[in-house]
């Protein structure tokens, strides 16, 4: 049962941000999309350092004074592959008119689903490996800094599921539509948690490594996609404000709890 929340509590972040919705007829107030973004931002990263990054380094102490290889390789290999991502998947950030990725003839609405989606995947892969860490046995990862990581996660998920559902609904989707175009968004990362669990067995060599990339691959989403939106134009202090909360609450979160 653990493990079945610790999948699916992220999910239910972005759930409950697109539903924002059925209650909000247009975007969020630029202030607060830009507060909430840095608030995500500083998650992702406090849970890169805390959850990610320093357990994939404990992991190879035996490697004596490189026990950073693992940690460095994967989160290059990590910021690689969603470098190869971007430059593959056709999508379109919010407040831009050009897409990037292959050309592709798919909607405008279509596009800003899948570019959230892109960034959900290693948050999935992040909650999956860690829960298999904790599986598996491993002193440097337990269950409860496996449920702090999804607890995170869902936590900047709300804000990513308001601002991908809102933007579709002023661009004429339904209610219902753009609560679905959100909610589906955050599918890929149960489905990317799980099929790592599932994985857990044959994973376990390479779980430092396995870490790093997740780590890699969010912070490539933060420094690529969030920081530039919440900091440009007027104000742009108020996401500087969100990301130190944000990175503030993950760390007090994954050291009490974790």
């Amino acid at each position: 049962m653990t493990l079945f929340w610790g999948i699916m509590i992220p999910f239910i972040g972005t759930t409950a941000g697109s539903a924002c919705a059925f209650f909000l007829k247009d975007r969020l107030h630029p202030l607060v999309e830009k507060s909430l973004l840095g608030f995500a931002s500083g998650v992702m990263v406090a849970a890169s350092v805390w959850s990610l990054l320093l357990p994939s380094m404990d992991m190879a102490h035996q490697m004596g004074r490189f026990a950073f290889f693992p940690a460095a390789t994967g989160l290059l290999l990590g910021m690689a592959f969603l470098l190869l991502m971007d430059r593959l998947v056709p999508h379109l950030h919010m407040d831009s008119e050009v897409s990037e990725g292959l050309p592709s003839s798919l909607k405008k609405t279509t596009m800003l689903v899948l570019a959230v989606t892109l960034h959900n995947i290693p948050e999935g892969m992040a909650v999956g490996v860690v829960l298999a860490g904790a599986m598996l046995g491993e002193s440097e990862v337990s269950m409860a800094g496996a449920l702090t990581l999804s607890l995170g996660i869902a936590i900047q998920n709300f804000p990513e599921g308001a601002i991908i559902s809102l933007p579709l609904r002023s661009a004429g989707e339904s209610r219902r539509k753009a609560f679905l175009g959100g909610t589906l968004s955050g599918a890929v990362e149960p489905a990317a948690a799980a099929l790592t669990v599932l994985l857990a067995r044959f994973i376990e060599p390479v779980l430092p490594y396995l870490l790093s990339f997740a780590a890699g691959a969010m912070l490539y989403v933060v420094v690529e996609e969030l920081i530039p939106e919440c900091s440009q134009g007027e104000h742009s202090n108020i996401g500087t404000v969100g990301f130190g909360v944000g990175f503030l609450i993950m760390m007090m979160l994954d050291v009490a709890l974790g």
